[in-house]
């Protein structure tokens, strides 16, 4: 059997991200996979643009991406207590293609964030985000890393076995998820 596509999202964009790092970690305990990185560089949603020039072909790349995942992860940010307008947008964007490429699919959701909740209220928004387009949501063990700046050593390497503990549970849980 060929290895599983594993689409990560990261809701920041910074190349040097804790969000990308957190991807970075599960993506290597997931085990095996093909690994696909999102790009959100999105336009802002408008209605209007939609309507005279149809879905952007990036728009339609992502969705064709999650499509072909047999798993996503996606982990987000905490501004201002909710995940990061580039994920909402990417989701309010993905809304408007054909068909739903969120349907049935394997998703699990982490955080990373500066602060000592690690995003807890953003991925429990995100979460509330995702239920219209019926994933099939692993519900945990949640990963919420707090004080993100310091949670990685100089290899990108999580630095805490207690968040290294749930990020492999949740992974594993999605693989298990994938494989079904």
């Amino acid at each position: 059997m060929a290895d599983p596509v594993l689409l990560i999202i990261s809701g920041s964009l910074r190349r040097e991200a804790t969000n990308r790092k957190l991807l970075a970690e599960a993506a290597r305990v997931f085990g095996a996979a093909d690994v696909t990185e999102a790009d959100l560089n999105l336009p802002l949603y408008d209605g209007d643009a939609e309507a005279e020039a149809g879905i952007p072909a990036a728009v339609q790349a992502l969705a064709d991406q999650i499509s072909a995942a047999d798993a996503v992860a996606i982990s987000t940010p905490e501004y201002n207590k909710a995940p990061s307008g580039v994920l909402k947008n990417a989701l309010d964007w993905v809304s408007r293609t054909e068909g739903n490429p969120w349907a049935d699919k394997p998703v699990a959701v982490m955080s990373a964030a500066a602060g000592r909740a690690g995003g807890e209220q953003a991925q429990a928004l995100l979460r509330g985000f995702l239920v219209p387009f019926q994933p099939r949501l692993i519900t945990g063990p949640q990963v919420h890393l707090a004080g993100s700046g310091q949670a990685f050593d100089e290899a990108g390497r999580l630095a805490n076995d207690r968040y290294e503990t749930a990020l492999v549970g949740l992974m594993q849980k999605l693989r298990a998820e994938a494989l079904r």
